[in-house]
């Protein structure tokens, strides 16, 4: 593999200093981009896209091109796991993710296969080891994974949901049974993410999408204890490097003590809580990653530049910071909203790590 050239993003990650603060967002590769529209259309569908490498390699990189990313994201999608354990993933048209087959029953969970990932999934570990030969070295990549819970809840609903009653009815109705549904789906992103970081991820992060739509008590036992799992089973070094953990849980600042003690290297914060504060919380137990509202980027040049002034004065001096957006970018976002906010990040924080 060839040496890196850029590593201020794993830098951060593990607390050593940096020049200026990493920035990479969720979903860099996304529709706001009009190449990766295009190759979309190429691939057919989404799901051709995700399992072609040489497809979703090329959109990996697309928003290396125009931007100063400090970090690459795999291109692929949390629910590639459930679709390995055949649940028929497919998509609709402006209706997002759907499954021809749900988890309804104890029975349904008795059944569920755990994945052979080379076997099963190997199109993904094909896409990493492609993507790092052809960043050679440029900046890191991302390898990531949905946590239990949120595949867990797609897999019981069939599709996404505003109020997740049938996942929800399941846990507090069958808990053994989603236990079981849950152990099944650790040991499944185990290996899927230590297949990543052999294929050469050198950094990787667990989408907790639906974590915060528990109660404190049903997070700490039916997400994060999976989290905390999958992050003790996890390889912690490759390449002679440490490999960092993110945990991501969305509408997860209430239980930011929680999360800074699972293991994890850095805690992924949506736009709802003040990035200081969480500083002033976990700041010295992990490193932060965060926090702009996705919706700011509708706004102009000099209101995206403010708002990334600002969470860089609230975040302070010293490393430990990756700047992120709070979620995903949105499809209908200028790409040149996003100069702004990247060109912002580098040229405002090199006062934080004099």
């Amino acid at each position: 593999m060839a040496a890196l050239k850029n590593d201020r993003f794993l830098r951060a990650l593990t607390g050593q200093p940096v020049d200026i603060t990493p920035v990479w967002m969720m979903r860099q590769a996304g529709r706001y981009l009009p190449e990766y529209r295009a190759t979309r259309q190429l691939a057919g569908d989404f799901m051709s896209l995700c399992q072609s490498p040489e497809l979703a390699c090329e959109v990996t990189l697309q928003p290396l091109r125009r931007y100063a990313m400090d970090a690459a994201i795999l291109f692929s999608d949390i629910l590639t796991i459930p679709d390995a354990m055949g649940l028929g993933l497919y998509f609709s048209e402006g209706e997002g993710p759907r499954f021809r087959k749900t988890i309804r029953t104890a029975a349904d969970v008795e059944q569920l296969p755990i994945p052979d990932i080379a076997r099963d999934l190997g199109y993904v570990t094909d896409a990493v080891s492609l993507i790092r030969r052809e960043l050679n070295g440029s900046v890191p990549l991302i390898g990531f994974s949905g946590s239990p819970w949120t595949l867990a809840t797609y897999m019981i609903e069939g599709s996404g949901s505003k109020d997740f009653r049938h996942a929800k009815a399941f846990m507090y109705n069958q808990p053994e049974q989603m236990h079981q549904l849950l152990d099944k789906l650790a040991q499944t992103v185990t290996a899927y993410l230590n297949a990543q970081i052999a294929a050469g991820a050198q950094a990787v992060q667990i989408f907790d999408t639906w974590g915060g739509i528990l109660t404190t008590q049903a997070y700490r036992e039916f997400s994060l204890a999976y989290m905390k799992k999958i992050v003790q089973g996890l390889t912690r070094e490759s390449e002679g490097r440490k490999v960092p953990v993110i945990l991501f849980t969305k509408n997860g600042g209430l239980w930011l003590d929680d999360i800074a003690e699972s293991g994890c290297d850095c805690v992924g914060l949506d736009w709802t809580i003040e990035i200081g504060r969480a500083r002033s919380l976990i700041g010295n137990k992990v490193s932060l990653q965060g926090n702009m509202d996705p919706s700011i980027l509708y706004s102009t040049p000099d209101a995206i530049r403010a708002e990334v002034k600002r969470i860089l004065a609230s975040y302070g001096p010293g490393s430990g910071h990756v700047f992120n957006l709070g979620h995903g970018i949105t499809p209908e976002v200028d790409p040149a909203n996003v100069s702004a906010f990247v060109d912002a990040v580098h040229e405002f924080s090199a006062q934080y790590h004099q």
